[in-house]
């Protein structure tokens, strides 16, 4: 009878121990989408101010011929 149990209270700590890894990790995807989120934000605000540069430039005629 102590070997079923203890297999029983091992398995249910391998579990626990499964579950609490798996919140680490939800976590962890959740900070890094929000951080791909910030950066993909940045990248675009950064192609908006060369673009605008850029119009810039090309009307004041800086264009090669």
């Amino acid at each position: 009878m102590f070997w079923p149990m203890l297999a029983i209270a091992l398995g249910f700590l391998g579990i626990a121990v499964l579950g609490v890894l798996a919140i680490k990790v939800f976590v962890e995807a959740q900070r890094l989408g929000h951080q791909v989120t910030r950066t993909t934000e940045r990248i675009n605000r950064a192609a908006e101010d060369l673009e605008r540069a850029a119009a810039r430039v090309a009307r004041a005629g800086g264009g090669a011929p």
